[in-house]
């Protein structure tokens, strides 16, 4: 079975997506590359904002001896910033506790679409209809 790859995929201006292996690969999945807008963050808001979070309250005060090492360190802090701290967007309520009363449907990132500012000059991505997401009856 092939895994499903997205059609779009946005990238900001880091030498890793300029290398030639990965442009070869985009254009082998077929897959269109869209760049951010350089030295503009509130490109990707969400991903600055996890990225943020990581490196500020975890990141910044652990070590790490090679890649598994920090794959196990981040799903400790995966499992901690679900389970047991609080968020303000939550009302003070932990994500774990939040989803218990709330049925979630995973994003669909297909249905992400882009929103063209200043004559096309930028864009930046815009949530899925969060009217699709069900609630418990």
């Amino acid at each position: 079975m092939v895994a499903a790859h997205p059609d779009i995929f946005s990238t900001d201006h880091d030498p890793l997506f300029e290398a030639h292996r990965w442009t070869a690969n985009l254009r082998i999945l077929e897959i269109d590359e869209i760049k951010t807008v350089p030295h503009v963050p509130l490109s990707h808001p969400w991903v600055e904002r996890l990225i943020g979070t990581m490196r500020r309250e975890f990141l910044d005060h652990v070590l790490f001896w090679n890649a598994r090492d920090l794959e196990r360190t981040l799903a400790e802090f995966q499992a901690s910033y679900n389970a047991t701290r609080s968020h303000s967007s939550l009302a003070g309520d932990t994500p774990l506790n939040f989803a218990g009363g709330h049925t979630v449907v995973p994003a669909d990132l297909n249905k992400v679409r882009w929103v063209s500012h200043c004559r096309d000059l930028s864009s930046s991505q815009s949530p899925p209809d969060t009217n699709s997401r069900r609630t418990p009856s």
